[in-house]
């Protein structure tokens, strides 16, 4: 069983497909071009945990989508998450719908440790960075953890950046539209802080 951190699908949103300068003509493309790059690498036992904003759209249409996704998926659920708890929208009904719909085993809030493996120490994980956003304003603050000096691996900030100091991004738009090992956190928290830019998708 191996383990695998990915953020920020946004399934069937067709907007962000210019946001973030994915190749694809439309919204059905690339919810397929996600679901063959996925299931081409996860392994139907191996443990996935999504770091939020899975699906947009028309929901009953574009969360099942993710339910086409291998592995046993856990979400922490972020803003464009309709579970979010932080929303106040029946949360316990849309989680159940995650669950039942998106094929996900577990629903989560705000942070939660993330193991790192045999030898490694756990890391922080959260929707949301510490600082910074994919816009010039910075959102959510009330959602975002205070930095007590830890990693954070993160979503939220789309193409923005893969790794802004201790803040390691592991959205699709910063890997190049594929998920990320958790060998490549652990590498690049041995590496230690500093900036890294985005991986282009691929044309």
């Amino acid at each position: 069983m191996e383990q695998w951190l990915t953020s920020d699908l946004h399934l069937g949103h067709v907007n962000i497909i210019t946001y973030s300068g994915r190749p694809f003509s439309g919204p059905e493309e690339m919810n397929e071009a996600i679901v063959s790059m996925w299931n081409e690498t996860v392994a139907p036992r191996d443990r996935v945990l999504v770091l939020g904003d899975v699906a947009m759209g028309r929901i009953a249409e574009t969360l099942p989508i993710a339910g086409r996704l291998n592995g046993s998926k856990v979400l922490l659920a972020g803003n464009h998450d309709r579970c979010a708890d932080f929303l106040g929208k029946k949360t316990d009904e849309w989680t159940q719908r995650y669950i039942n719909d998106g094929g996900f085993a577990e629903v989560h809030q705000g942070t939660m440790r993330i193991d790192l493996g045999a030898g490694h120490r756990d890391v922080l994980g959260c929707h949301f960075p510490y600082r910074g956003d994919s816009t010039h304003e910075l959102r959510y603050a009330a959602q975002r953890p205070a930095d007590e000096g830890e990693w954070i691996v993160h979503g939220h900030v789309h193409e923005a950046w893969l790794q802004a100091d201790r803040q390691i991004n592991v959205g699709l738009d910063a890997w190049g539209g594929r998920i990320v090992h958790v060998d490549e956190i652990v590498a690049l928290i041995e590496s230690g802080p500093r900036d890294l830019p985005r991986i282009a998708w691929p044309s």
